[in-house]
């Protein structure tokens, strides 16, 4: 957790840090008021934990909590205390993981399970708000439970739905629309929630893979989890359907390099606490050769394959060659670990990608335009034009992201960049990419910003070039 915190303490533009002195193996940072916060010279990409101890004002701190209570800064208290409950949720997860000769999981839902420390560079990486410890291990995926959702039943026409909902979640003229069980004891205390069907938790915690197979479930589960308050709008409701469609062709494009899990069908009771999507399962796009496994890419740090090298810069180049050809067409994917799949052999050898959940991708009609390519019937947030903006999403979760976390160093992320992009389009994207700092969320910042709405962003040195 301190390695974390002092990570964005490093990094992110907090307005109260005035500079940075970088020496020998450390690094000082000024803070407004004439304060002093010293410790060793940060790795942005580190995902192990390297930072024991820091130093303010002389006086040592070991623990996150602590520092950021004895920075007093506004909203800091607030950070503190959640700090405090992601410390406590990380050691409950790290209790209960699997054993090191535990046999490897076989479905792409125990994949999911074994990411036991959440978000890889978020201090906040395992806070559960709302949650008491024995709702951690009820829901949590990875405590490994088996979750009972419920169904509440609404009149088709008070609903909003989109693409086709399935005729076992209707009752005549109602819609029995999925909730989670914490959603349906804390939220929808009024709602008569009838009993549904069993489910395994994915490590989105919201989204879940049923028991009996088919298509997986995203529900509305309101509760801040690291950065945001989850839950399913009415705007991502009415454009479901026509985003799933769009990004599927698209993906056609790519010669069978990227698939992308359809949206079935999306409801809204036209509230974002009472909402549901149904979308493909992932390991559907595993082919038929016997053996091939589809695995989320936050599952790999720590394998096998994220220690081989060559596996490594294998794995990159097909990630940057997919997703920036993609962007170069006009979508920016938010292909960090969660989101981003990969399609492995049997061998282990990385074959194709799978992208899902295509809430907050973001997508350029001049980009389209300029190929051909025809322009989504779309509009609001899904919708830019801005350069900045549209590499910011894509560099941000898959270059300080995805291949950062499976990397675990910036020295090996260096390493497998530079093997990875040789050969990579000449394009406008790839420049940047090769020659510019990288884009982060700045997440502590945003915890501390309550009042300002949207990301906000950071700097990373770019490994390759060392700026």
């Amino acid at each position: 957790m301190l390695t974390r915190l002092w990570r964005a303490l490093a990094h992110e533009p907090l307005p109260w840090v005035t500079g940075r002195e970088r020496g020998s193996g450390s690094l000082a940072l000024r803070l407004a008021g004439g304060g002093r916060l010293e410790g060793p010279l940060p790795d942005p990409y580190a995902t192990g934990a390297y930072v024991t101890e820091v130093r303010l004002d002389g006086r040592p701190y070991g623990q996150a909590a602590r520092l950021m209570a004895a920075l007093e800064v506004a909203h800091g208290s607030e950070f503190a205390a959640e700090l405090d409950d992601s410390t406590a949720s990380l050691a409950l997860s790290r209790a209960g993981r699997p054993a090191v000769d535990e046999a490897p999981p076989q479905t792409t839902w125990q994949w999911e399970q074994r990411v036991v420390d959440g978000h890889p560079y978020h201090p906040n990486c395992r806070s559960r708000p709302g949650f008491s410890v024995a709702e951690q291990l009820a829901y949590a995926p990875e405590h490994r439970p088996v979750v009972e959702l419920g169904l509440v039943a609404v009149p088709a026409g008070e609903c909003l739905v989109t693409g086709a909902w399935p005729a076992e979640l209707r009752d005549g003229g109602r819609l029995l629309v999925p909730v989670h069980p914490w959603q349906a004891e804390h939220v929808l205390k009024r709602e008569e929630v009838r009993p549904g069907f069993a489910a395994h938790p994915l490590m989105a915690l919201r989204t879940l893979a049923p028991v009996g197979g088919g298509a997986h479930v995203k529900t509305a589960l309101s509760t801040r989890l690291t950065s945001s308050v989850r839950d399913i709008s009415v705007y991502s409701i009415e454009t479901a359907a026509a985003v799933s469609a769009f990004a599927q062709a698209l993906a056609e494009r790519l010669d069978g390099r990227l698939h992308i899990t359809r949206t079935l069908g999306a409801a809204t009771a036209y509230s974002p606490d009472l909402a549901a999507v149904l979308r493909e399962p992932p390991e559907m796009y595993a082919g038929t050769a016997a053996g091939e496994r589809v695995v989320p890419v936050a599952a790999l740090a720590g394998t096998p394959f994220a220690r081989s090298a060559h596996w490594r810069a294998a794995f990159a180049r097909l990630a940057l060659s997919v997703c920036l050809r993609i962007l170069d067409l006009g979508v920016a994917l938010e292909a960090h670990g969660q989101n981003l799949l990969v399609v492995l052999s049997p061998a282990g050898a990385p074959l194709r990608l799978v992208y899902r959940d295509l809430a907050d991708i973001r997508i350029s009609p001049a980009r389209l335009a300029r190929h051909g390519l025809p322009v989504p019937p779309l509009s609001g947030r899904l919708i830019t034009d801005d350069v900045t903006v549209l590499r910011r999403k894509l560099f941000g979760s898959l270059l300080t992201g995805a291949l950062g976390a499976t990397a675990g160093s910036a020295a090996a992320l260096g390493e497998d960049l530079t093997r990875a992009v040789a050969g990579l389009p000449p394009t406008a994207d790839t420049e940047a990419l090769l020659t510019g700092p990288l884009p982060a969320k700045a997440l502590t910042l945003m915890r501390l910003s309550p009042g300002v709405p949207g990301d906000q962003w950071a700097e990373l040195p770019n490994p390759l070039t060392g700026r």
